[in-house]
């Protein structure tokens, strides 16, 4: 685990456990795990907490588990164990040898749940599952118990032995915790800790005919694991009580839970349940779509793990749910590119460009600053000639008033290039511009002795005889609604230009060595970075990781603005 992935920044969670420490609580020691189902690819939210719990053992010298709750083999892949691993390592992150599975315990907790029998505290239920339901109650109303829940603890040993034989259909039988039907908290009415499910599990394969329920695997995990801190996100405080009361009957270590409030981003949805439906629907191109929140899709967008490592330091740790502005998450990725990106110059919709008194034939090599904002990454040749590229928006034939590109008879300097003068617009019989006829100033050259003749407008291009042809994709967010969570239907809330993709790209000739993920910036454009799957050398394919306009930026200006008025 390295320094560099861990997060410092105070919050109330860092608060409790140097407490713990000046305390000697848990002899001086910091034990957290990151505990994914492995039902789906891990999201943006999951980012988090990775952050929070290695960040956290990091800094507090401790360790941190890697533990897969996989105690549904339903829902449950290899593949999703796979993408896990890779995703937390991606982020910067390790767990030596300390890769753990609800699976592994399954045998133990059976052995606990047979103690809990043997002292009264659970029983075998024969209610099928929507009877359970209506016997549960409701917020304002009791349940009732069980006609099954006097059973007598031999027999509750025998029928469970034969659940586990697999004596049984799916769902004739649970076992159940002997509680409170009456209590305020629905987690503590006699909730499920097994059920019958004859389904083959991706480790322990058939050997297991009754798997454990979440609520019932989860504390008793941490426990045998010896973790100290439990950190959970809200939705699990009103589990607690039940984890406790598990773990108290059993006489066993019990970690401290804390919860804090999980990530709620805008125009994103944070739910595997539904990114699923996403997958399977064909709304996307599977869990690793560039549009998705997934840390695979961010990956493969050409996010860093630099970047989202730094978003989650600045979001913080609190209690309370709050919407984050995704144009922070966008800020992020902007600010680690424009350090690191190396520039390229790329026309995505390409007009042709004509120099009429440009020598024939001539060719001549101009140097461009790989990155202004960082003089070691050096300089890099573009071929320049009489045929070029420019982009469409950057002419126009009748121009309002403050349009600074290229016009008739106006003048526009072309980067790191020369002065060219536009003297004839061309166009085909439907009357769609096809091509500009131009003039240059040969004493204008960028970096010459005259270069410093001052024009209003400046443009990027590429030479049409050396420019490679690519595949650019621009993507934008998924959802137009910034809560997409609340809506009844999330699928009427899909971008429909979430994607669009221009495939008569003209890229400079040096982007034709780009290795895959690699990123860079389209000067005047974006952030880009070349496909990992799609890419083939005849045709490169480039994401947009994102614009180059910064919407935080100027919010965060804004906000501070008010504030010094008020001060």
């Amino acid at each position: 685990m390295s320094e560099e992935a861990s997060t410092t920044a105070p919050n109330f969670i860092r608060n409790i456990i140097t407490e713990d420490l000046k305390n000697n609580k848990n002899g001086g020691k910091v034990h957290t795990r990151f505990p994914p189902e492995p039902n789906g690819y891990l999201h943006i939210g999951h980012a988090k907490s990775i952050c929070l719990n290695f960040g956290l053992a990091n800094d507090f010298n401790g360790k941190c588990n890697l533990r897969f709750d996989d105690t549904n083999p339903t829902k449950e892949e290899e593949e999703y164990v796979e993408s896990i691993k890779q995703d937390v390592k991606w982020l910067g992150f390790e767990w030596d040898d300390r890769e753990f599975y609800a699976s592994d315990n399954f045998e133990q907790l059976y052995e606990y749940a047979v103690k809990l029998i043997k002292k009264g505290q659970v029983y075998v239920d024969e209610l099928n599952a929507e009877q359970i339901r209506q016997y549960r109650g409701t917020l304002t109303e009791a349940g009732k118990e069980s006609p099954f829940r006097d059973r007598p603890i031999e027999e509750n040993l025998e029928q469970f032995e034969r659940m586990r034989n697999g004596e049984f259909l799916d769902g004739a039988k649970v076992l159940r915790a002997k509680i409170d039907m009456t209590s305020p908290n629905l987690n503590m009415r006699d909730p499920v800790l097994y059920r019958i499910l004859h389904a083959n599990h991706h480790r322990t394969g058939d050997e297991w005919s009754i798997y454990p329920m979440y609520d019932w695997a989860h504390g008793q995990s941490d426990s045998i694991e010896g973790i100290t801190h439990s950190i959970c996100t809200l939705e699990f405080e009103d589990h607690r009580p039940l984890y406790e009361w598990f773990l108290s009957e059993l006489e066993i270590h019990q970690p401290q839970q804390i919860e804090f409030s999980p990530l709620n981003l805008s125009y994103t949805l944070l739910s595997k349940r539904k990114l699923l439906q996403l997958v399977s629907g064909s709304h996307v191109n599977g869990w690793d779509d560039p549009r998705m929140p997934t840390l695979a899709g961010f990956r493969r967008r050409g996010y860093t793990p630099e970047s989202i490592r730094h978003f989650c330091d600045l979001i913080g740790v609190a209690k309370r749910d709050s919407l984050v502005d995704v144009a922070l998450l966008e800020h992020s990725i902007r600010e680690d590119l424009n350090k690191h990106a190396p520039r390229a110059m790329g026309v995505l919709n390409p007009l042709k460009l004509v120099i009429e008194n440009y020598p024939d034939g001539k060719v001549e090599e101009l140097t461009a600053i790989n990155n202004p904002g960082d003089p070691e990454a050096g300089t890099r040749t573009l071929p320049f000639s009489k045929e070029i590229h420019i982009e469409q928006h950057d002419f126009m034939e009748d121009p309002p008033r403050k349009f600074f590109r290229l016009s008739p008879g106006n003048e526009v300097r072309l980067r790191y290039a020369f002065i060219i003068k536009c003297e004839k617009v061309i166009k085909d019989d439907s009357g769609e511009i096809v091509e500009l006829r131009c003039t240059y100033d040969p004493e204008t050259k960028s970096g010459g002795a005259n270069s410093g003749r001052k024009v209003k407008g400046t443009v990027h291009w590429v030479s049409a005889n050396h420019a490679i042809d690519a595949e650019v994709r621009l993507y934008d967010r998924l959802f137009n609604v910034k809560n997409p969570a609340a809506e009844s239907d999330f699928k009427n809330c899909i971008n429909p230009d979430s994607l669009k993709i221009l495939r008569n790209c003209k890229l400079e000739p040096s982007l034709k060595n780009a290795s895959p993920g690699q990123q860079l910036q389209l000067e005047r454009t974006g952030y880009f970075c070349l496909d990992s799957m799609d890419s083939k050398p005849e045709m490169p394919v480039f994401n947009r990781i994102v614009s180059l306009r910064d919407t935080w930026a100027k919010i965060e200006k804004a906000q501070k603005q008010q504030t010094s008025k008020k001060s």
